[in-house]
């Protein structure tokens, strides 16, 4: 688990149901944060409208020259609170950390942010953004891979 996002679960987990929920909307609220910056370069951009989610989201990743990942979320204005909350959650969470590390994480820590409760009535809702993410580190690290074992084609 890294450190940044145990430190978030163990604020959540103190915290009684009605200032759990309050903490996740401003969570929500930050969301905004997350969005990519005018200027940035990502190694890889996955923007799309899923089934399963009600309005586009972009995951933007890059990972630097010491392996650590971190993330950028575009989000359309029609996903909903808890999707948000989410993102900011992982964006901070996950900040610094590398793809081995993100792709090796349960998302059995879920339920301990949000409450049992909000993970049954939004099931996909709560997954959703780490699934996106980690597809984007999978397909990161596939090109990465076919890129080092390419033949080198200079004369």
């Amino acid at each position: 688990m890294p450190a940044a996002l145990d430190d978030i679960i163990h604020l959540f987990e103190e915290l009684p149901e009605s200032e759990r929920r309050g903490l996740l909307v401003h969570y929500a609220d930050s969301a905004r944060h997350c969005a990519p910056q005018p200027g940035e370069t990502f190694d890889l951009e996955d923007v799309r409208k899923d089934e399963e989610c009600t309005d586009t989201v972009g995951i933007h990743l890059r990972v630097d020259e010491n392996n650590h990942a971190s993330f950028r979320v575009s989000l359309g204005h029609e996903v909903q609170t808890l999707t948000r909350a989410m993102t900011a959650i992982l964006c901070k969470g996950l900040h610094g950390t590398s793809p081995e590390e993100i792709l090796a994480l349960e998302a059995d820590f879920v339920p301990r942010l949000i409450g049992a409760e909000l993970v049954r009535q939004r099931s996909q809702t709560v997954y959703y953004v780490l699934g996106r993410m980690k597809a984007a580190l999978t397909v990161w690290r596939n090109r990465r891979r076919a890129a080092s074992t390419e033949p080198d084609h200079q004369s």
